[in-house]
């Protein structure tokens, strides 16, 4: 954080839009100022084009303050200038090149109790501070002329920002009651920041959390992505589980907690582990502009890290179903990832997740996650690897990274040899699909191919010679060649008794 001189305020401010909104507010006869996330960011020395102003009508000259001077702002600014208005907000949104303000009028709110939407009424800008969720989001810059520049912080939040603390405005209780998506906002800020949950505030979220129920799956998934996407998201779920709204949201996620010792054979935190191998996942993933966007599949790096990190998150969500205690092995997790594919639909789905191939992906990495892990603690075969290569397609790098991130042993010397080994299985990946194409694997010899030769029509043989090719090249026994592909097929195809109908060499 830096503490900022008025000069520099003003050096910031030195933007022809911050100077035209100035010029329409004082047209106008309006008070206006820069409110909320993007001040914040600027003492922060964070980038931020999350612009919002607030504007006062003293004289109460227009019905829609926020609305009057985006109008008129529109108007200066021409065609390239766009504008969409809520009037039952009392809000207009305002785009111009790679722009984007959003105005509002001052406004006090009041609640009731089953709902977080608020019944509104014109304000002050104290009254449009209060309502605000945490004092270093209630700070404000004056955009008139006489006062520009000048800051209005009535909470403190400079202070708290220097101290790294999340704290409201007024009393926490009645601010995360009235409105109980500002605990996710306060333990998303506390992660994204690295700050301190004020210990009043926390108690608050304790003592609240049953509020949580009423907020859709939509915007708690919103605040869990930006958790996720934050440098350290175990910090956003380990204050979740604290103050009680995990087990609300999350249940199977906290089932995962707690060691049990049998015969004095205890196995690690599950949840722990998990959150380990989300940091790790993080760490590997945190420059968005090195991140490939992955074969046409996501709109971005950030929607491709994203999902790779909710992979990581599920990757072992289905161990508390499959843990079982052996005398001689002790606890064993068997299945837990089969287990756990099957868990992720209904996790995505009561949380409004997406259930496209968003959703596939996640539980393709969760399936295969053991896979490399299993490679790499045996001898790594050229067999082995080429079977990896072909069910993990195009995935297979985000598949090394998660399984790579899950090796958070404490042993040195186990954890190197892992390592090492999966050195070895990247050079193995990258010799065989340099060599036998496997990646998105297409057998040399269709289906309709083999139907075609014996004049067969679909039936269980067609599959049985489909996987005899496929297994055989994947084995290494032959090349991904049509010609040795067709003449294991002629073989085994007189070993079934089917008589060639059709066949040009």
């Amino acid at each position: 954080m830096k503490l900022l001189t008025h000069e520099e305020i003003l050096t910031h401010l030195d933007h022809p839009f911050f100077r035209l909104i100035s010029d329409t507010a004082e047209e106008l006869g309006l008070e206006c100022y820069v409110i909320g996330g993007w001040v914040r960011d600027l003492y922060l020395e964070r980038p931020s084009n999350d612009i919002d102003i607030v504007v006062v009508d003293h004289a109460k000259k227009t019905e829609r303050p926020g609305i009057a001077i985006a109008e008129a702002l529109r108007k200066r600014l021409g065609k390239k200038a766009h504008i969409a208005i809520y009037r039952n907000f009392g809000t207009a949104q305002l785009k111009h090149k790679q722009i984007e303000i959003e105005f509002v009028g001052a406004r006090k709110e009041s609640y009731d109790r089953n709902s977080r939407k608020p019944v509104t009424e014109d304000g002050t800008l104290e009254e449009d501070q209060n309502r605000r969720d945490f004092t270093i989001n209630a700070m404000a810059l004056c955009l008139n002329r006489e006062r520009f520049g000048e800051l209005v912080d009535p909470f403190n939040g400079i202070a708290d920002m220097e101290d790294r603390i999340i704290a409201t405005p007024l009393d926490p209780d009645i601010t995360f009651s009235d409105d109980p998506l500002r605990m996710m906002r306060c333990v998303r800020f506390a992660t994204q920041l690295n700050f301190h949950i004020e210990d009043e505030t926390f108690d608050a979220l304790e003592r609240n959390k049953e509020r949580i129920k009423i907020i859709s799956g939509e915007r708690i998934a919103e605040e869990l992505n930006k958790i996720m996407l934050s440098p350290t998201p175990s910090k956003g779920f380990i204050e979740m589980d604290r103050c009680g709204i995990l087990s609300i949201i999350f249940p199977e996620l906290v089932q995962m907690q707690g060691v049990e010792t049998k015969n004095g054979k205890a196995h690690k935190d599950n949840f722990y582990h998990t959150l380990e191998v989300l940091d790790n996942v993080a760490r590997a993933t945190a420059d968005l502009n090195t991140f490939p966007e992955g074969n046409g599949t996501w709109d971005s790096p950030k929607e491709h890290v994203l999902w790779l990190r909710w992979a990581a998150l599920l990757h072992d969500i289905g161990k508390p179903k499959s843990k079982r205690f052996d005398p001689i092995q002790g606890w064993t997790f068997h299945n837990h990832n089969d287990i756990g594919v099957k868990m992720i639909p209904n996790i995505f789905r009561r949380m409004k997740l997406p259930l496209n191939e968003k959703m596939k992906y996640v539980q393709k990495l969760v399936l295969l996650h053991m896979r490399p892990i299993v490679i790499a603690d045996d001898e790594v075969t050229d067999s082995a690897v080429r079977r990896l290569l072909f069910e993990a397609g195009d995935d297979i790098n985000d598949l090394m990274t998660l399984c790579t991130a899950d090796i958070t042993s404490k042993n040195e010397m186990k954890k190197k040899k892992f390592m090492d080994n999966f050195v070895t299985v990247r050079t193995k990946l990258v010799e065989i699909e340099e060599k036998d194409r496997i990646r998105n694997f297409q057998p040399p010899v269709s289906g309709e191919d083999i139907m075609k030769m014996f004049g067969l029509s679909p039936c269980k043989e067609v599959g049985i010679l489909k996987n005899i090719i496929k297994d055989a090249i994947l084995d290494g026994k032959i090349p991904n060649e049509k010609e040795p592909a067709e003449e294991l097929l002629l073989t085994e195809a007189a070993n079934m008794g089917l008589t060639l109908k059709n066949y040009t060499h």
